[in-house]
């Protein structure tokens, strides 16, 4: 892990600088995009720290940039056309026996597909509940769920 990804470990002393470089990054015009943090639980949220170590640098030819705020339970490829979530709330859609759902390598994701946005795709039969969105050029391609499927069965246990 690198020294980026520890905010826990900062004196907090710096709190106030991190914030302003914040501030001044948001402005620059270079800045991530930001997402919603889950609030996993302590299990699925050791899943998820595992699974954020061993994510690709690169996905479908994007380099890896994560989104704001920083956190092990979220990663982003190529300015937000990827964004991967981990540890997200069971989705309503997993009850509908309707929903649709693709295997990549030996990963289960249900599919979603959202109204003027790309595809979202939520693995099902996990012990923690990993998302992954695509930008609106991945409308007809879900090519890079197959980057994530070792990653995900290496970390990630079945709950079956």
């Amino acid at each position: 892990m690198t020294s980026s990804r520890r905010r826990s470990l900062r004196p907090s002393f710096l709190v106030p600088s991190a914030a302003a470089l914040l501030l001044a990054a948001g402005c620059s015009g270079d800045s991530q995009p930001s997402v919603a943090v889950p609030a996993p639980s302590r299990d699925a949220a050791a899943y998820c720290s595992a699974l954020d170590k061993v994510l690709p640098k690169s996905v479908a030819g994007l380099e890896r940039g994560d989104p704001a705020p920083e956190s092990e339970l979220t990663a982003g490829w190529g300015d937000g056309a990827i964004v991967l979530r981990c540890g997200v709330p069971r989705p309503a859609a997993m009850a509908d026996a309707a929903s649709k759902g693709i295997d990549a390598d030996g990963v289960n994701w249900l599919l979603e597909q959202r109204a003027d946005a790309g595809p979202r795709f939520t693995t099902t039969y996990r012990k923690a509940y990993v998302e992954v969105t695509l930008g609106t050029r991945f409308a007809h391609d879900a090519s890079p769920l197959a980057e994530f499927a070792k990653p995900v069965r290496d970390t990630v246990p079945d709950s079956l």
